[in-house]
């Protein structure tokens, strides 16, 4: 099969995806690396139809690949994961308001693009963990205990996009972190980068079976194939309070053969846009209040 996996400067040296790309490479299929951030692209002859049996992105979000994606898809190619679905989680503000919709357990999600704004939430619902919408990888991840420490923000660097809010939610200073690849579901147990001086070695764990319930719905309401979600397990139940496309698959065993296997599943069966499924009437699962929220 001929590939074309689309790999941001950030991950330019990363075991996920390079191992991937080797492991295909060696099973004798054609892989194309194109890195967005470093490449004078001419749009108008890198995507035209059967260039290559799928596209795949690796990318931080706000990342140019993500429009070179959604360009192969434009003219009828497969891409993993489907573009759509890859835009409905990089932004936060829209992947909550989707998430909710659908009863999914996630935070109430307030949305400014300047901090001082914030001050209007309710007291009531402070602490409030603050990040930008198009963050990735624990940037900028800031708790703000009380509606007075909001202006420590107000000086930091910010973007033109957006921020969003949400009130923290209790845990133990760890969180799972949810891998789903091809159907299967992996669990690990990681320090909250909120606790930067809880000590927890990364590992595998059990996963509960609400957690899998969530993490099947979350890739069925998002038309997700390759994804990852941040679990916290907080006192009314599980909280999810973050979703990536292509994540890092860290602790899953034989990761990359089984990434990989994945993709070519995909590049095979073609990825078929899929509509958002309409939010649930009535009364919804995993519905109750989150934290504070």
């Amino acid at each position: 099969m001929k590939l074309c996996f689309l790999v941001e400067e950030h991950y330019r040296h990363d075991g996920m995806p390079l191992d991937v790309i080797r492991q295909l490479a060696a099973w004798g299929h054609r892989v194309d690396v194109v890195r967005p951030g470093g490449s004078l692209l001419r749009m108008s002859e890198a995507v035209h139809a059967g260039s290559h049996d799928a596209w795949v992105l690796k990318t931080v979000s706000g990342g140019p690949g993500l429009t070179l994606l959604e360009a192969a898809a434009a003219v009828g190619l497969t891409t993993v994961n489907d573009a759509r679905s890859i835009r409905g989680v990089r932004d936060k503000a829209l992947a909550a308001a989707i998430a909710r919709s659908h009863g999914l357990p996630v935070p109430v999600t307030y949305a400014a693009t300047r901090p001082e704004r914030f001050a209007e939430i309710p007291e009531a619902d402070f602490p409030l963990v603050v990040k930008p919408a198009d963050g990735s990888s624990g940037r900028a991840v800031r708790l703000v205990p009380t509606p007075d420490r909001l202006a420590c923000l107000a000086g930091e660097p910010t973007t033109e996009g957006m921020l969003i809010a949400q009130p923290y939610v209790p845990n133990s200073g760890t969180d799972l972190k949810v891998y789903s690849v091809a159907g299967q579901l992996y669990a690990t147990e990681r320090c909250s980068p909120l606790h930067p001086g809880r000590t927890v070695r990364e590992r595998r764990v059990p996963l509960p079976a609400e957690v899998a319930r969530i993490a099947e719905e979350i890739g069925q309401v998002f038309g997700l194939d390759l994804y990852g979600i941040d679990v916290l397990l907080g006192p009314d139940g599980p909280v999810v309070v973050d979703i990536n496309d292509f994540p890092s698959f860290r602790q899953v065993p034989d990761a990359v053969a089984r990434v990989a296997r994945a993709v070519l599943h995909l590049a095979r069966t073609g990825t078929t846009p899929r509509a958002l499924p309409r939010p649930r009437a009535g009364l919804l699962p995993y519905a109750a209040p989150v934290g504070r929220g």
